[in-house]
Parts: structure tokens; sequence; C-alpha cells
């Protein structure tokens, strides 16, 4: 019977499929899981083949009880996997990794068991695996959309505050008593930067989302021509220095130019928002170093990056200081908008003095004439 069989070799049955779980690479198997998970997913198969057999012999037993109780167990499985940062292949590949542990061993034991009692085992399987998948569905679903919100609330809240700042400065420049040069007109003008930031950043998110790209071959020295006006005028208001390199004349990039310009416009106000007041930040391009490829970098005075940032620096709402201003998404945006220009975004820690940010991007086949740009 496959009932005495798993009771058996219980513990043979649960290290197999424990060693399975620690061959898996990523994400790693939680404790929960190695030390409740399998044998309890175990026990309830025994207790209900078991059962079955009784009802098959004694017609007037009722099996009842175990399998919800394996059905409640696996969804409180699915919650705690999705939590623990796994996906839905990964959830069922626990389950499968059980089941073919007692195959397995049945295989290797020939031992006697009934095409019933496998009917049983897999359709056992299939409840638990549908229940797990669902409640993990669920959270992930609930989980996306209170992202959602929560994003939008920002925003919103984000952009209100920029209006309402430039409009007070708006209303006391009207009055006459400060002019266009004062504080007050300086406020409006970082505060209308920002606005114009979050809004370019908003919508190259939106196209990324929507994979709306228009790539082109574009000079490399008018791109950075385009990058460096907005960039100079950010660094003045911000009172930053800002060292710009000339780019290598005869060189080409094919681009999105609009999303790739505000990946580096959202790298560049990183870079001016957390280097110290009066420090510098260079923007130098390289397209030399690496055959068939070009290096833009921006490079500040931050001091260093907080220890673990490099690792985290590319997933959403990670800022790295007590400046909580922003979304926290800029460096997320930027990731996409270069990946979506065939390129790749890396950060290098300069400990001690600041950290250096390089977009690496191929090279195009050829530089456009004047009149193509």
């Amino acid at each position: 019977m496959l009932h005495e069989f798993l009771t058996r070799h219980h513990e043979t049955i649960v290290a197999r499929a424990r060693a399975r779980l620690l061959a898996r690479t990523a994400p790693r198997a939680t404790e929960a899981e190695l030390r409740d998970g399998v044998p309890l997913f175990l026990r309830q198969l025994e207790a209900i083949l078991r059962r079955e057999q009784e009802t098959e012999e004694r017609p007037d037993t009722v099996a009842v009880g175990t399998s919800s109780e394996m059905g409640e167990s696996a969804s409180r499985r699915g919650g705690a996997l999705r939590h623990a940062g796994f996906n839905i292949a990964q959830v069922v590949q626990g389950y499968g990794d059980i089941c073919q542990a007692i195959t397995h061993l049945a295989e290797e034991l020939n031992a006697s068991i009934t095409v019933d009692e496998f009917r049983t085992l897999n359709r056992c399987l299939d409840e638990v695996i549908a229940e797990a998948v669902t409640e993990f569905a669920r959270q992930r679903d609930r989980s996306v959309a209170s992202e959602a919100t929560e994003r939008l609330g920002i925003f919103a809240h984000e952009l209100r505050n920029l209006l309402n700042n430039a409009f007070l400065a708006y209303e006391a420049l009207k009055t006459g008593t400060v002019g266009i040069a004062s504080s007050t007109g300086m406020m409006l003008g970082r505060n209308l930067l920002a606005l114009r930031d979050l809004i370019d950043r908003s919508l190259s998110e939106v196209r990324l989302e929507a994979g709306i790209y228009r790539r082109a071959s574009v000079a490399l020295t008018d791109f950075m021509e385009e990058v460096e006006l907005a960039a100079t005028i950010e660094a003045r208001a911000r009172g930053r220095d800002l060292t710009v390199s000339a780019a290598d004349r005869g060189v080409a990039i094919e681009i999105d130019r609009q999303l790739l310009a505000a990946a580096l416009g959202n790298l560049l106000q990183n870079a001016f928002k957390f280097t110290r007041p009066h420090g510098r930040v260079v923007l130098r391009t390289d397209a030399t170093t690496v055959p068939g490829r070009v290096l833009i970098e921006v490079e500040d005075e931050c001091g260093g990056l907080p220890a673990g940032f490099a690792g985290e620096a590319f997933r959403p709402f990670q800022q790295r200081s007590g400046n909580r201003s922003g979304l926290g998404l800029g460096l997320v945006i930027a990731r996409k908008g270069v990946e979506a220009n065939g390129g790749i975004l890396r950060v290098r820690d300069l400990p001690g003095k600041g950290c250096v940010f390089t977009v690496d991007l191929p090279r195009a086949g050829r530089t456009p004439t004047s009149s193509e740009a």
C-alpha cells in the first residue's frame, strides 16, 4: 500500500526532497520550507491515502478533513513562498520534487503500488499545486496593485508640492518687491526644473512600459551637447560645478534619443542631488577603451556609496541618503532606458569620494551626415 510505503520511508523521502530543494540556486529554500513544508505534505498525503483505503474496505466510513487541511496548508505555503521571493514555477517545482522523490524511491525498491494509488497521489498534487498557485497569484496581484497606488500617490504628492512652491514664488514676484534674480526667482526656477524632470521621467517610464522605442543613428557629439546644455542649467540652479569632457568626433550611437537623454538626465540629477555643496560632477565619454563600445560616465562627489547600496541601486524606491525627495525611481528608469538602447548601466564606488555611473552602449556602424543629424 502506498500510504504504508510513505510511512515506512518517510525520513528517506523527506531527505531526498530537501536535497532537491537545497540544490535550487535562486532563490534559496527557506528554513520553514525545509523544516515544515515537505514533512507536513507527506503526513497529509499519508492520511488521505490511508482514509481512502479504509473507505474502500468499509463503505460506511467517510473520509473527511485531511483533504481540506492539505488545501489550506498549500494555500498558506503559496503565500509564504511569494513573500520569500519565489516565482510560480518554483512553487510548482517544490511539490514536483516531493513527487519525484516518492516515485524514484518506489522504483529503486521495486515497491508494489497500484494504479489507483498513483492516481490518488497525482490528484493530491493537483489539489495542493492549484491551491498554492491561486494564493500566490492573489497575493502577487494585490501587491502589484498596492505598489501602483503607492507610486501614483507619491507622484501626485510630489507634483502638488512643486506646483505649490512655484505658485508661491510667482505670487511673490508678481508684487514687484523682488526681482527675477532674487532667491525667490531662483526658487521658482528650481521648482520649474523639478517639474520638468518629474514629467520627463514619468513620460519615459510610460514609453518604456509600453515598449515604444524609436532608435536612429545619432552623432555622439551632437547628443552630448544636448545633454550638456540641460545639465549646465541644473548644475547652476543647484550650486554645483559641472565638468564635461569633449566627445570624440566621428563616433555614432544608435539610440532612442529621448529615452537615453532621460536616462542620463536622471543620472545627472542624482549626481547633483547627492554631491556636496559646491562639489563637482563630471560628465565624460570614452569611445576608444573598449572596441565597438561607447562609454558615458557620470561621476559625483557624494562621499561614497552606503554599504550594500551598489547591489540594490537599481531597485524601485531605493534612495541613498537622508534626502528623501523624489520617488526613488530615477535609477530604475535610467537602467530601463539604457537597456532599451541596447546598453548596460553599472555603478562603481569611489570610497570616501563619490561614485561613477557608467552607461555602456554599442557603437553604431556609421556617423550620420549633418543633414541627417
